[in-house]
């Protein structure tokens, strides 16, 4: 198999081992796993150099991001595909074999993505495919459902970059990983141009890893850091990405979605980190250079926003049917305890 794997590496130390090791034998070819380090101040160097000396080890002198790691390990290598894998996720047999026939079905793939297995939880999805809806936010299909679900091939706005393969020539087309977002969505950005050059992203359901998720950046579900970087790459996701027309057409939900998102992280106690992203992409948003536009990507600007239509229903539904859910559980609890 012509494939490459990607693995970018930040303090890792806890993790890198069991991901090499899960990875290592559905390679041939061991100097086509590469891990790029960003200056980690733990032991994961020396122990990738003990453990894995035939495996190719990028070291940087500083922590230039994970966009900035994976455009270096894409273009360090030859192979027709790139597989991006954090290092905090453990390939299961086969999903080498299973990402690459995928993506070698049609020439007009650009990228598929992984079932991603919660590694607390093997029995729960962390991640089957993200989507992108009209609010402006991007989601993981069937997060928390039991791993049973989502068993059949499909169409998905974007991969996510912690386990996926990607066909690398597109890349010289549509340009490489966004360096300016650092980490967050830079996975959704990529993708959503892969979309509006006319390519498809896809879920693969056969190729699994358990993730254990937020490893560099502290394992937990939100963190100041995180919920700020997230909120400035959400305006520049929007701004590069759509033709001003767009931008008017959707302005309404976009900010309505803004919102939404600035009352919960206000309750939670982020609501200062959120706002700060806002404003911090807004007052940088001339740096980010846009997606050029085009009357021959008409249509593919249309099935994009039709894909965000069927994402936003598809999203408020699930969201209603879990509240509804709860509410009915947590009914028949008090009427079996009376």
């Amino acid at each position: 198999m012509d494939v490459s794997v990607i693995i970018p590496n930040y303090n890792g130390e806890s993790y890198i081992l069991e991901c090499i090791s899960r990875i290592y034998p559905q390679i041939d070819r061991k100097e086509n796993i590469v891990v790029v380090d960003n200056h980690s101040s733990d032991n994961s160097v020396a122990l990738l150099e003990t453990h894995y000396p035939d495996i190719t080890l990028i070291k940087n002198e500083k922590n230039f991001g994970f966009a900035y790691a994976v455009n270096q390990g894409i273009r360090s290598v030859t192979t027709d595909f790139v597989i991006l894998l954090n290092n905090d996720a453990f390939a299961r047999p086969n999903f080498v074999r299973k990402l690459y026939e995928c993506i070698n079905q049609n020439e007009n793939i650009f990228s598929v993505s992984s079932k991603m297995l919660s590694y607390s939880n093997p029995h729960l999805i962390d991640d089957a495919g993200d989507q992108f809806n009209l609010l402006g936010w991007a989601f993981k299909m069937g997060e928390g459902e039991d791993s049973g679900k989502y068993q059949k091939h499909k169409v998905i706005f974007s991969s996510c970059a912690g386990a996926a393969i990607y066909r690398r020539k597109i890349f010289e087309k549509i340009g490489y990983f966004d360096e300016k977002f650092f980490a967050y969505l830079e996975d959704v950005d990529i993708c959503f141009r892969a979309n509006i050059h006319g390519y498809k992203n896809f879920y693969c359901p056969e190729a699994e890893v358990l993730h254990i998720g937020s490893a560099t950046s502290g394992r937990t579900k939100y963190s100041h850091f995180k919920v700020k970087i997230s909120a400035r790459n959400s305006i520049y996701l929007l701004y590069k990405n759509m033709p001003t027309i767009l931008l008017i057409l959707n302005a309404p939900c976009f900010i309505i979605g803004f919102f939404i998102k600035a009352l919960f992280f206000l309750m939670i106690g982020f609501g200062k980190s959120y706002l700060s992203g806002l404003l911090e992409g807004l007052k940088t948003i001339r740096s980010i250079q846009r997606t050029k536009a085009s009357i021959g990507y008409f249509w593919n600007y249309v099935r994009v926003e039709w894909m965000m239509v069927k994402s936003t229903f598809f999203y408020l539904i699930s969201k209603f049917l879990k509240f509804f859910m709860k509410r009915y559980n947590r009914s028949r609890v008090r009427e079996y305890n009376l």
